[in-house]
């Protein structure tokens, strides 16, 4: 049985009836699959989620070789590959209002604060103090979490992917560097998903 079924829509209004409406959708899309799962992980007073943990089982690109040489010329940075993705979706306050918006943040670190791969996607943060950040959509794009979800899924495969620098701009400009230079060109970005090889 689905968590959000104990409750019923008519039980609530305003912000808690809008934070059932996404869970249940969530619970909906993700319903009888093993390659995205969540979980709720903090619920306010009424029993809503404000936080999930995200968890994709996906083949992922997840860093590049030979990275104290990255952008030289000559240098082949080869893609390295990863299995099993973790995101946290924060929900704040006053969300779902625009200027509340729901924060997708890919975790870098487990909870002993070693370094845990973390997706190397454009519009993903990897380097720095935001590591881990996703830019998810464009003013006026955002519908609701299922739907963030099934997009950061298509981010990961490189369904999806925005590396030019141009609006809306890519979240990581280095790493959108590496896909126009390295990762279109040479078709490291377009890997099987059923497939474990790493290109040599």
């Amino acid at each position: 049985m689905k968590e959000s079924c104990r409750y019923e829509m008519s039980q609530f209004s305003g912000r808690n009836r809008r934070l059932l409406y996404e869970w249940q959708q969530l619970e909906k899309q993700l319903e009888g699959r093993h390659d995205v799962t969540c979980k709720v992980i903090r619920q306010n007073t009424a029993g809503m989620p404000t936080a999930y943990l995200i968890s994709y089982q996906l083949k992922s690109i997840c860093g590049v070789t030979d990275m104290e040489h990255f952008g030289q010329p000559g240098t082949q940075n080869l893609p390295i590959f990863a299995t099993g993705f973790k995101m946290r979706i924060d929900l704040p306050d006053g969300y779902p209002s625009i200027d509340a918006q729901p924060a997708f943040r890919f975790l870098t670190h487990d909870e002993n604060g070693n370094p845990i791969p973390h997706p190397w996607h454009p519009n993903i943060r990897y380097f720095g103090d935001f590591a881990g950040r996703v830019c998810i959509n464009m003013v006026d794009t955002y519908t609701d979490l299922a739907w963030g979800v099934q997009r950061v899924a298509q981010y990961l495969r490189y369904d999806l992917y925005h590396a030019i620098s141009e609006p809306p701009f890519p979240e990581d400009l280095k790493v959108a560097s590496w896909v126009i230079r390295q990762g279109e060109p040479n078709e490291w970005i377009y890997f099987d998903q059923t497939n474990d090889d790493i290109p040599s």
